[in-house]
């Protein structure tokens, strides 16, 4: 599986990784082997989550409906919350992780089952037709993984146009946000040695190795996420907040460093 990079996540009960993955019935035996395998067809869900016991439940509600995700698995970072109990309200598996988001998913998905892994924000919904959708972008041995459209919930007239943004970041950038509910195929994961193990701009990482690998694609359905950050910072504010962070990135400051400054 993954490098051990991180502290060894645990389950609610202590149990380690290692020993089995508590999930949604029976543990996934995928028939695929290596990235050139048949079009997968089962997906894990990674929840990565840190006190969102109150946005978690309608995000797992949604994840149930969808056929196609046999795996939910929840990476907490240390909630002092109901999360844990809204966890095991939708039979999730529950994984202890070090703190930071890219840290939690890597742990989450380092113990996922199923074809694909499925990394959802804990404020991101996604439509009945996610999974089939995300599966249909596997039509060809070389795609690896992939993304949704995105939309604000509640948003105001000033965060309009998510989509048209979505498709710049993708077709110039090669990029797609963390918040678009980015999924790769489990072997493609693991080829480049799981999900990065930082606690901030993991999607851009994640990105720019998947492409040294396969091809990445936009599924034909859209997410919504919660626009709560831009709520709380206004959303100027906000926009000139993450701009600085992806340019200080590109100037070379450290993961570790932007996380200090987003919070």
């Amino acid at each position: 599986m993954f490098p051990p990079r991180v502290p060894a996540a645990s389950y609610r009960d202590g149990t380690s990784p290692q020993n089995g993955v508590a999930a949604l019935g029976a543990p996934v035996r995928s028939s695929n082997h290596g990235c050139d395998a048949a079009r997968p067809a089962s997906i894990a869900a990674i929840i990565p989550t840190l006190n969102e016991g109150t946005v978690l439940s309608e995000t797992l509600g949604r994840l149930r409906a969808i056929p196609e995700v046999c795996e939910i698995i929840v990476a907490d970072g240390g909630s002092e919350d109901a999360t844990e109990a809204v966890a095991a309200e939708f039979a999730c598996a529950f994984v202890r992780a070090p703190r930071g988001r890219g840290r939690q998913m890597r742990c989450g998905a380092a113990v996922a089952r199923a074809d694909v892994v499925m990394l959802v924000h804990a404020d991101t919904w996604l439509p009945p037709d996610a999974g089939k959708a995300a599966l249909a972008c596997f039509d060809s041995r070389a795609v690896v993984g992939g993304g949704f459209w995105k939309e604000f919930r509640d948003g105001s007239p000033l965060m309009r146009g998510q989509r048209l943004k979505a498709w710049v970041r993708f077709a110039v950038g090669r990029r797609i946000m963390g918040d678009q509910a980015m999924f790769i195929r489990r072997d493609a994961l693991e080829a480049i040695g799981g999900v990065p193990d930082v606690p901030l701009m993991e999607e851009f990482k994640l990105c720019r190795a998947l492409w040294k690998i396969g091809r990445l694609r936009l599924a034909d359905a859209t997410v919504t996420t919660s626009a709560r950050r831009f709520q709380k910072r206004g959303v100027l504010r906000t926009y000139a907040l993450m701009w600085s962070i992806m340019l200080r990135y590109h100037l070379g400051a450290t993961p570790e460093a932007l996380a200090q400054r987003y919070r």
